[in-house]
């Protein structure tokens, strides 16, 4: 880790690569504040990660564009209904049409609707205690949803977690090259230590830059090339 750049000069590279600092800038999107996502509904919070359950080794687009059916035939992700499905129902959606039949994955609804019950009774709501989850411990959150909910290990939850709001990183292909450039890590990190080490790394240019994750995430991936 003693080799990698300041914040300051992996940014001049991605600015660089991308127009300038002024037009790149206009590219970083922020974080949600942890207020507004504790006001998120527990519904919704259900239909992000399913929606990254169904989109993962699929093509997002037609998952995209079936999403509106699921909302109908998944009773609006309502966890308190979701989370008592039978196998009979369960069995009953591989018979509907409009949606991705993956027994799986649908299988993996009703257990993520249980998942979200449960952290939500820790705090009041599953936003909440997202919300109230330290970015400095990221990687502490991806390990929670990967033991506790159902296929939200890896990419998947790293993706939920950006598409919800959360200041968040993920390892990509070109974040994970320019970790690898900063002797961060020296392979794709998989393992706790390697995530740890990620972790450590994004909290020096966070606390260095006064950037969120998010920031330094798209301003890894952009400065390489």
């Amino acid at each position: 880790m003693a080799n990698k750049r300041s914040f300051d000069e992996i940014f001049a590279l991605a600015a660089n690569r991308k127009g300038g600092a002024r037009a790149f800038e206009k590219t970083l999107s922020d974080p949600l504040p942890p207020a507004k996502l504790a006001r998120i509904p527990d519904d919704r919070w259900l239909s992000t990660m399913s929606k990254c359950v169904f989109q993962a080794g699929f093509n997002w687009r037609v998952v995209d564009s079936k999403w509106p059916r699921f909302e109908e035939v998944f009773d609006g992700f309502d966890p308190a209904r979701m989370a008592f499905k039978t196998d009979e129902d369960l069995d009953a959606y591989l018979k509907q049409d409009g949606i991705v039949r993956h027994a799986t994955k649908i299988r993996s609804i009703q257990q993520n609707a249980a998942f979200v019950r449960e952290v939500a009774a820790e705090a009041g709501s599953f936003g909440k205690v997202v919300g109230d989850w330290p970015a400095t411990d990221y990687v502490g959150l991806l390990w929670m949803l990967k033991k506790r909910a159902s296929r939200l290990g890896g990419h998947t939850g790293m993706y939920f977690l950006r598409f919800m709001g959360v200041d968040s990183f993920i390892t990509s292909r070109d974040v994970v090259q320019a970790l690898i450039r900063e002797s961060i890590v020296d392979q794709d990190p998989k393992s706790k230590r390697d995530m740890t080490a990620v972790q450590a790394a994004f909290n020096d240019w966070a606390a260095e830059s006064g950037r969120p994750m998010t920031h330094i995430s798209r301003t890894l991936a952009c400065s390489v090339d």
